[in-house]
């Protein structure tokens, strides 16, 4: 075999296979969902990164108002580290994201009250499953007798509050729910009890344990909420059946 033709033979042998356009697409494709993926951790550290700046209460507010209607991080993220930091201001620090969370409820309440005015009825012209005005109407109507829970619940416990905030407003369009003024206020009220409750309950015991209580606080924080809330519902059903 001639040589020319043997060093082409041996170089087309160890030469590995051309990427095709369609794994090209795939590679840039599970890149990109391992970015989205990474993303909530990304925002986390990024997050954490202002418990030392000089900026760390405002970015503490911004994070409470941002997180009750779209963003991902709780802000119990920043509150923990502020408060080990410096724990004679934890009353402070509680106070802010109280006073944030509970004005970023009202911003969630505007996006669903708002927005909804502006396309609930191309959506109901739309026949989705499940999203009928009969339906709409009945989980309006539930809102408006356990309005209060409801939104106490997602204030204080694990479930998300920007769904709640969202949804609330949501529901004040309808006329199932009666004045939309004192439901507003209800909401205002419940927003303001829950949100307070866990904030300054989180910096309470951070206070009083310091870091020894933080793998308590990651482990059973959200299932003691969650306790006390069944605990608290079936004692006033408790007192209403004795009555």
């Amino acid at each position: 075999m001639p040589l020319d033709k043997k060093f082409s033979t041996a170089g087309s042998e160890n030469q590995e296979p051309a990427e095709t356009p369609s794994k090209r697409e795939g590679q840039a494709s599970a890149g990109l969902g391992s970015r989205l993926m990474q993303l909530p951790r990304r925002l986390y550290f990024w997050v954490l990164g202002f418990a030392h700046s000089p900026h760390s209460e405002r970015a503490l507010f911004g994070l409470a108002f941002a997180e009750s209607s779209f963003f991902p991080i709780p802000p119990d993220a920043l509150l923990i580290p502020l408060v080990l930091g410096k724990p004679g201001k934890w009353l402070r620090f509680a106070g802010f994201c109280t006073l944030a969370s509970v004005l970023g409820g009202v911003f969630g309440f505007g996006i669903g009250y708002w927005v909804w005015s502006a396309v609930s009825e191309a959506v109901f012209a739309m026949h989705l499953p499940g999203l009928s005005p009969e339906k709409f109407e009945i989980v309006a109507a539930l809102f408006r007798r356990y309005d209060f829970w409801i939104v106490f619940a997602a204030g204080f416990t694990p479930i998300p509050y920007k769904v709640i905030t969202i949804s609330a407003g949501l529901m004040a369009v309808s006329p199932a729910v009666g004045q939309p003024l004192a439901y507003f206020g209800v909401f205002l009220l419940a927003s303001a009890i829950g949100r307070g409750a866990r904030f300054y309950l989180v910096a309470w015991l951070c206070r009083k344990w310091g870091p020894p209580v933080l793998p308590f606080i990651d482990k059973y924080f959200g299932w003691l909420t969650l306790a006390f809330l069944v605990l608290l519902a079936g004692g006033f059903y408790a007192l209403r059946f004795l009555h």
